[in-house]
């Protein structure tokens, strides 16, 4: 099938949100726009972020929301319907509190671990069968609430980790859409930063 990949950075909109760790999967999605010399651009009667590239011949498409991450499922499955993607052909980069920090795992399916941004596309896709490229954010210090621990920037001592990841996860997904799951799983799934 020669149909486009639909590639969805999860996030929140605004500069107050931009560098935390909830941001990382939109990060990567904009990083990804940048090499492929692409723009992400406001969608027409949608409060989505979009932008069309090619790699290695396949038509991607690359989205954001501009709703808050907790509920961006409509809008995102709303785009992928509209531009006749189908659940098997979606990834969606995002942060995950449950990795160590600077981890990359790719798969298919499963649980949402209670992630509301993944929550909201299961509901609206009404299938969890979409890729998942999850970048490791590590687990708050006991104190602090998992809500506001990601919502806070990384700490300076972790930015060249950061940028690694955000670098790497950007690879994955390009090897996930041109040779498939098992490849980028055996070529980036690891545990720490590198």
């Amino acid at each position: 099938m020669d149909g486009p990949w639909l590639l969805v950075g999860l996030g929140n909109p605004g500069e107050r949100y931009s560098r935390t760790r909830h941001n990382i999967g939109a990060v990567v999605v904009a990083r990804l726009a940048e090499r492929l010399g692409a723009r992400l651009k406001k969608v027409r009667f949608s409060p989505v972020m979009a932008a069309e590239a090619r790699h290695d011949g396949i038509p991607l498409l690359l989205a954001t929301s501009g709703t808050f991450m907790n509920v961006s499922g409509p809008p995102i499955a709303s785009f992928a319907k509209r531009r006749g993607v189908p659940v098997d052909r979606v990834v969606v980069c995002h942060d995950d509190i449950d990795l160590p920090f600077g981890a990359l795992r790719i798969k298919r399916g499963g649980s949402t671990a209670g992630h509301h941004g993944l929550d909201s596309l299961v509901e609206a896709f009404r299938s969890p069968d979409f890729y998942r490229v999850r970048l490791g954010v590590g687990r708050p210090p006991s104190r602090e609430s998992g809500i506001d621990y990601v919502l806070d920037a990384f700490p300076k001592r972790q930015q060249e980790d950061v940028a690694v990841m955000v670098e790497e996860a950007a690879d994955a997904v390009l090897m996930l859409v041109t040779e498939g799951l098992t490849a980028a799983q055996e070529a980036f799934n690891r545990s720490g930063p590198k």
